[in-house]
């Protein structure tokens, strides 16, 4: 498989924000968000075998993993290689952007899945029916950059009302959406959503 880099850090983006975890960051994305801080995985990366992704892993002596990219589901190896940490008893995290089916990652597998507003200019590349593969465990979240993000997230949370199941993470834009506008809006619409700041950024790691 095509691996971009494999580093150690705060997890920051999810309802495991704060917890120290090994990431395993794959080449290749399917779409080009425009405010992706992550171009540089579009395509640099080394060729390596499952087994090696793991014994990198294993040297940090972490068991919180999360598997990301670009987009992980682009490569086929991306669910066997999260079956063989999760068999070795690793809490594993797959994020992915949501245009590609997830219900090829198996429980105990969790799937933390974007939804793209539309400031990404790929929000017509969603594939919906992701929302009937969701299950326990599972969490939603948008990167929002303005008021008309976040009408569109009321909008999604209306229409599939079986979102409030699980966990919403909303992150402003960084440096674009000021987060007290984004926790005014929540607090406005008193829809069960998280605020969630980009807790790697914010501390400037990696």
């Amino acid at each position: 498989m095509q691996v971009c880099e494999i580093f150690y850090s705060l997890q920051g983006e999810s309802g495991y924000s704060g917890q120290p975890c090994v990431f395993v960051r794959l080449t290749g994305c399917n779409i080009r968000c425009q405010f992706c801080d992550t171009t540089y995985a579009y395509d640099t990366g080394t060729s390596m075998a499952i087994s090696d992704v793991i014994n990198q892993v294993q040297q940090f002596g972490i068991s919180l993993v999360e598997i990301t990219g670009g987009e992980p589901l682009l490569q086929s190896e991306t669910v066997e290689l999260a079956l063989q940490l999760a068999d070795l008893k690793y809490t594993v995290l797959v994020e992915t952007n949501g245009t590609l089916p997830i219900n090829v990652l198996k429980a105990p597998i969790i799937r933390i899945m974007d939804i793209k507003c539309p400031c990404s200019n790929e929000s017509d590349k969603m594939d919906w029916q992701n929302l009937e593969y969701l299950r326990s465990g599972d969490e939603i979240k948008f990167v929002v950059q303005d008021r008309n993000d976040f009408d569109y997230v009321q909008s999604i949370i209306r229409k599939y009302p079986q979102l409030k199941q699980y966990p919403v993470h909303l992150s402003p834009v960084h440096h674009v959406l000021p987060p007290e506008q984004l926790a005014a809006w929540i607090l406005e619409s008193k829809q069960p959503v998280r605020l969630h700041l980009q807790l790697h950024k914010l501390l400037n790691l990696k």
